[in-house]
């Protein structure tokens, strides 16, 4: 694919009713998906799972997911820098329902299966919220479709949060080779959200969007990605191979992405190997703090709360 095939700004990948519709024929591969629903108040959206098993994931807004006989109600959250969020999972040959009374904005996160697991209810309040890198490679993960944290056939999803000015997904790694123990073979979607910068004036107040950069570049002779794109809000970036990092968050602006990956390899892993070059930067962590902006928030201790 081309450096612009794999890099997709905010509504050049939409598709009625998606405003992104990322499928592995889109994206040339075999088993990633990304989907982002946005609903008007009292809307509703159908859809059938097929070959893929799905987590319905509130990015704003709550709603109503309802699959297999079963009926989730999704408190969500304002924005993905307000809270960790509860989400739905529903297995491959579903029919789907969602809706919402409020409206809001919702991912659907995908991987082409074979197996099927129950379609279930992730409560906000289990999702592990992990802190990551040390100075100004400080992020902060929510691992709410981790492997070995939430069970499913072959999808991996989890939110990253970046405050402004630091560097994460760093240092680059890769995860396109199948080596048991060492590596796994995952195809990755990148979503992106950036908090606006806002200010304050006699003319009243204003929201100044925010940016980002995101790197990926070749991990040896089979792979030919090699992309340096500027991010915005909504933008994605599709990761089929190569070393992939830093993503940059602008100072003054944090930054949101959603990773989605799924592979073909029989145990459902996340093992990275990190770029040569830059692997000797984890090594200098150990005298340096964790940034203290982080955690911008933390999962909540009861269900329906906020987490601080």
């Amino acid at each position: 694919m081309t450096r612009s095939e794999l890099h997709l700004p905010a509504g050049s990948a939409a598709a009625a009713p998606y405003t992104l519709d990322i499928d592995p024929e889109r994206a040339g591969w075999g088993y990633s998906s990304l989907r982002v629903l946005e609903l008007e108040p009292g809307g509703s959206h159908e859809f059938g799972a097929g070959e893929s098993e799905w987590i319905v994931l509130p990015l704003s807004g709550g709603c109503t997911v309802a699959a297999e006989g079963e009926t989730f109600q999704l408190h969500g959250r304002t924005s993905v820098f307000d809270g960790v969020s509860d989400f739905a999972y529903v297995p491959r040959d579903a029919a789907v329902s969602i809706s919402s009374d409020g409206g809001g904005r919702f991912a659907l996160t995908g991987a082409r299966c074979t197996r099927r697991f129950p379609a279930r209810y992730g409560p906000a309040s289990s999702v592990p919220v992990e802190l990551r890198g040390r100075g100004n490679c400080s992020r902060q993960v929510n691992n709410f479709g981790a492997a070995g944290v939430f069970e499913a056939d072959q999808l991996i999803a989890v939110e990253v949060l970046t405050p402004g000015g630091n560097w994460s997904s760093y240092p680059p790694h890769k995860h396109d080779e199948d080596r048991p123990g060492v590596e796994s073979e995952l195809e990755e979607i990148y979503y992106f959200e950036i908090a606006p910068h806002r200010t304050e004036d006699v003319a009243g107040s204003a929201e100044i969007p925010g940016l980002g950069y995101q790197r990926v570049s070749p991990s040896g002779p089979r792979s030919g990605t090699d992309v340096l794109a500027e991010v915005r809000d909504g933008d994605a970036v599709l990761i089929p191979d190569g070393w992939h990092g830093p993503s940059i968050a602008a100072p003054g602006h944090d930054m949101y992405y959603l990773n989605v990956m799924a592979g073909p390899g029989l145990e459902r892993a996340w093992l990275i190997c990190d770029h040569p070059d830059h692997a000797w930067i984890r090594g200098s962590w150990e005298e340096q703090p964790v940034d203290p902006r982080l955690p911008l928030y933390h999962a909540p201790t009861v269900e329906g709360e906020r987490g601080k």
